[in-house]
């Protein structure tokens, strides 16, 4: 599941639902109704606890049958289906899908001799019979709160006062992997090989979800516009939409199988470069977005 500290973007109380409710048509769904939920590229089932209308659309706060309630989270229409049969059927072809998706570049980041070691002890452990639970499960990633503050920010710009971030984004996410790399070099005199290949697997697996993954839907047309054939996602979109994927990768991680020793230093280096993130944020993030053309066309 993504990050559970992001979910408080939106409070709401019984009374503001039950005041508001002659205002507006009736919600899609209902509180403690079971439906399906999009996180990440997966599909969850979940039930409906709360239900907010702002700024004219519906909201829903939603938690993730057999995941801890630190996973609740408030969640748009486009996220949501009905928990029918063709629902269940487009669960298990994503599942099935994705369950044979675990090769990325991103996967593959940071392997050292000691994953090796890893796959090692492993197959002695399975040839005694013993089993462990899934190291990868118990990754979190903590945000520095300035950079949550940033991500809830992102999220009211874009829901719910439909603005955008204005593309291409300089400094872009190649540049700023560039300059965490250079930073690296200038503090310690040399950058190891591993930490160099997170970062290129980073931007690889940037280039390959963003449009996945990390777009909220009145994003999709920007994308599609900003990124033609042969423009990579990370030559054009910034640091806004890079602390999205940061915020998304225990459960990348979890999903993509990767081994405990690769996990661990993934899990160092994405903390590390949260810290030069935190750093750089009045550089590195805009401070407010920009109203698309076709909304202030409309408005005037």
């Amino acid at each position: 599941m993504g990050n559970p500290n992001v979910s408080g973007v939106a409070e709401v109380t019984e009374n503001s639902i039950n005041s508001d409710s002659d205002l507006h048509d009736s919600p899609p769904y209902a509180e403690g109704e079971k439906v399906f939920a999009y996180h990440s590229t997966r599909l969850y089932e979940a039930k409906v606890k709360r239900l907010d209308y702002k700024q004219n659309s519906w909201k829903f706060y939603v938690h993730y049958l057999g995941w801890k309630n630190s996973w609740d989270e408030w969640v748009g229409m486009d996220c949501l289906m009905k928990h029918t049969e063709e629902s269940k059927r487009k669960k298990d072809e994503i599942d099935e899908k994705l369950g044979n998706d675990k090769n990325t570049k991103f996967a593959r980041a940071a392997k050292t001799s000691n994953a090796a070691k890893g796959r090692k002890r492993r197959n002695e452990s399975t040839s005694k019979g013993k089993s462990e639970a899934n190291p990868n499960k118990l990754i979190t990633i903590q945000i520095p709160p300035t950079l949550k503050k940033q991500l809830v920010d992102d999220c009211e710009f874009i829901t719910h006062m439909g603005k955008l971030v204005k593309l291409p984004r300089t400094p872009n996410v190649d540049d700023i992997l560039k300059k965490y790399l250079d930073q690296r070099l200038k503090k310690h005199g040399s950058v190891a090989d591993s930490v160099e290949e997170i970062m290129k697997g980073l931007g690889a697996y940037f280039d390959k979800a963003l449009p996945m993954i990390l777009l909220y839907k009145n994003e999709r047309n920007q994308y599609q516009e900003a990124c033609p054939n042969n423009i990579t996602a990370s030559s054009v979109y910034g640091a806004e939409h890079l602390l999205r994927l940061l915020v998304k990768l225990p459960e990348l991680m979890s999903d993509a199988g990767i081994e405990k020793e690769t996990v661990t230093e993934i899990h160092e280096q994405t903390v590390d470069f949260l810290r030069f993130l935190q750093r750089n944020q009045s550089t590195f993030f805009l401070s407010t977005y920009h109203v698309p053309e076709d909304m202030e066309n409309k408005n005037n």
